[in-house]
């Protein structure tokens, strides 16, 4: 039984790369990690790669492949998998994209909360869980940073959500660590980088920074800033 309390005490005092190393040790073959192949993805795919090399074990690195990424982001998820060789899970939404648009029309353009967190439990939440079933995971590794969001700011390394642990080994880094991380292990920048994005999701809800607008406040149309994968559902609430 891990505590949640206790673990994250043990959890600040090291490094990204330890926190990995931790998880792995604690969870085995129960640890995985989530990619979205976006701006700073690099940094943590670098990461769990080095670890299979210290481990001789691959840890899953599970990718939610909505169907509306940009080409950008497909292509660079092929050049990061070539270059590190991690082993990649990608996994779809179980409704297609033209079925979904049929029946509920392109939920993005509505303009509303609802229909955009319908959309994001559809094509990103749903997916997720199920794969993390299906793999019998139980510890996931993401890169959130307490920076980007509200949300985030409050999280600790290691936390429940949605009846598994989730861990953030970047939670305290800044955009600095991750473009200094990226340049000393010569890591390639998202294409989108040099068009001002700093965040990218899927193309119709993706933007780059204005000088007024800027990170995660530029997703999602500014109504909100999670997809919800990092936040409370289903599969069994909280306690674990």
């Amino acid at each position: 039984m891990v505590d949640a309390a206790a673990s994250s005490a043990q959890l600040e005092a090291l490094d990204a790369p330890a926190r990995l190393d931790w998880a792995y040790r604690t969870f085995g073959g129960g640890f995985a990690l989530t990619t979205s192949f976006g701006i700073q993805s690099a940094v943590l795919l670098h990461m769990v790669s080095e670890l299979a090399q210290r481990s001789g074990d691959q840890v899953p690195v599970i990718w939610v492949d909505t169907g509306y990424l940009p080409p950008e982001t497909y292509r660079y998820a092929q050049q990061l998998q070539k270059l590190l060789g991690f082993d990649l899970r990608a996994v779809q939404p179980s409704m297609s994209s033209a079925r979904m648009e049929a029946l509920h029309g392109r939920l993005w353009e509505s303009g509303t909360l609802e229909d955009l967190e319908f959309y994001n439990r559809l094509r990103k939440v749903e997916p997720l869980d199920r794969a993390f079933q299906d793999l019998g995971v139980s510890c996931w590794a993401s890169g959130v940073r307490g920076s980007q969001t509200d949300h985030r700011r409050a999280m600790a390394p290691l936390q429940a959500v949605r009846g598994l642990w989730s861990l953030r080994p970047l939670l305290s880094w800044s955009r600095k660590d991750v473009f200094y991380f990226m340049e000393q292990h010569g890591l390639p920048q998202h294409p989108l980088f040099e068009q001002g994005y700093s965040t990218v999701g899927d193309w119709h809800t993706s933007a780059p920074d204005d000088g007024t607008t800027n990170g995660r406040a530029t997703r999602f149309a500014g109504l909100k800033q999670e997809c919800g994968i990092h936040l409370p559902g289903l599969m069994g609430g909280e306690g674990i």
